[in-house]
């Protein structure tokens, strides 16, 4: 299966680009920004269907997956028929869709990563999906509360949840038996974390042939390892009160997350792979690695390829505190308002099928994306598909015990591009030698920056 890659979010020119976006706009985070718009595109019909535009990022086997969902969707009615159209990367996506003005063949449904959630609300491009779930009186209680809770803002949902994942802790049981540790009890908290790897790592003269652990240079689980513990990234009640300010992350729950890893690189068990998604996957299934932590989406394909016993758990905590759970992440589909509302119906329709439990269970069981409707758990696919992978349904399990908190909603801030890229710079500097505490706070100041001047270019100091 292959994965749309998260590193290169990453890049500095698109960081760039997202902050030019989200500095051309004026807009709160809880203002509704449908009404600004009043061109719309003319009804696009094939035949008697009106079409529907949906921009998506999904490739390979995703794309094919996609578009086989599409299809059965056109073939279920009569009304309205999905034209899905691959735009790129979620990057190149939102690139185009900036430069978007009201055309025939505009998008009424775009696909968008959760860390742009904000600059899609301030995007005067959007309708936000409350006003159909108003009208049509949907009964959102059905959706898993813990993946809408990302998209929602003063209990406002503003798009439809997709493919969403998070973070979980991988590891080779066969390793842990060699080792001598219990392959059904992963570690759950930093010092059994430090432990463990200290006893997988097996160093041959002045080479290591298996480390410990390993953690990609990516800004996404730094994030989750702070919010597990209830740390906020940014204030505000991490800028879902308003505007975000101040980044928070070099509090003591982030400090935790730079010493524990700090501890494992100067010990010599953490394997460094930069943002290589494919190097670090391929160093686990090839021995080089016993434990890391992967999207929850990558799981069923790290299972099916590995020659050996591979165990799913949470994603660890520092001791002495409570897991508050996992951040939702990956992406949601965006109803645009440059289409009318003939063609808004539409989007709405498809929507509304995607949540459909037979459909989420193919979807879930086919990809590794969550179903974002639990009732689809229950469905007989899915329960055949758990006998012959109950690592799937740990990842189900850590998403559904996640406790409602600012920390777990997730951080909404329009320079987020920019914010992950200084953490990324602080953990390689880490790593090179200088203070675990400088480090985290250098990328503080650098989000502060990054924050002041988008706050001050909309207006908001």
């Amino acid at each position: 299966m292959k994965l749309v890659k998260k590193g290169s979010l990453l890049l500095t020119a698109v960081a760039m680009a997202m902050s030019v976006a989200a500095c051309s706009s004026s807009q709160t985070s809880v203002k509704n920004s449908s009404q600004e718009k009043a061109e719309t595109a003319p009804v696009e019909k094939n035949g008697n269907k009106v079409v529907i535009r949906f921009w998506h990022a999904m490739s390979g086997d995703l794309q094919k997956k996609l578009d086989a969902l599409a299809a059965e969707y056109n073939q279920s009615q009569d009304k309205y028929e999905i034209k899905p159209e691959f735009e790129g990367t979620y990057e190149e996506l939102l690139t185009k869709f900036r430069s978007t003005a009201t055309s025939k063949e505009v998008p009424a449904v775009v696909q968008s990563s959760e860390i742009t959630t904000k600059y899609m609300i301030d995007s005067k491009k959007i309708t936000p999906v409350q006003e159909w779930i108003d009208k049509d009186k949907y009964d959102t209680s059905k959706l898993e509360k813990a993946i809408t809770n990302y998209y929602s803002v003063n209990g406002k949902m503003y798009s439809m949840p997709f493919n969403s994942s998070t973070p979980v802790l991988i590891y080779n049981k066969d390793a842990f038996k060699k080792a001598g540790l219990d392959p059904e009890k992963a570690p759950s908290t930093y010092s059994e974390l430090e432990e463990a790897a200290k006893k997988l790592t097996i160093k041959e003269g002045n080479t290591t042939k298996q480390y410990g652990f390993s953690m990609l240079n990516y800004g996404w689980f730094f994030e989750e390892l702070l919010a597990t513990q209830g740390g906020l990234y940014v204030d505000n009640e991490n800028g879902r009160k308003g505007s975000a300010e101040k980044a928070l992350f070099n509090s003591k729950e982030g400090q935790k997350v730079f010493t524990m890893l700090n501890n494992l690189n100067k010990s010599g068990e953490l394997g460094k792979y930069g943002n290589d998604w494919d190097g670090m996957r391929a160093a686990f299934q090839s021995g080089q690695v016993a434990m890391y932590l992967d999207s929850s989406a990558g799981v069923r394909n790290i299972i099916d390829t590995s020659k050996f016993d591979v165990g799913v758990a949470y994603i660890p905590h520092p001791d002495g505190v409570d897991s508050k759970g996992v951040v939702i992440g990956g992406a949601s589909l965006w109803m645009t308002n440059m289409v009318g509302k003939e063609t808004q119906q539409g989007a709405w329709d498809f929507m509304k099928y995607l949540t459909k439990p037979d459909v989420q269970a193919k979807w879930h069981t086919q990809t590794g994306y969550f179903a974002i409707t639990p009732a689809a758990y229950n469905e007989p696919l899915v329960k055949e598909q758990y006998e012959k992978y109950p690592q799937l349904k740990v990842t189900v399990n850590q998403l559904q015990s996640t406790k409602a908190l600012p920390a777990t909603q997730g951080a909404l801030i329009s320079v987020f591009p920019e914010s992950r890229d200084a953490v990324v710079k602080s953990l390689e500097a880490m790593y090179g030698g200088t203070d675990s505490k400088q480090a985290l706070d250098d990328a503080a100041k650098a989000t502060d920056r990054a924050i002041e001047i988008a706050n001050r270019t909309n207006g908001k100091k």
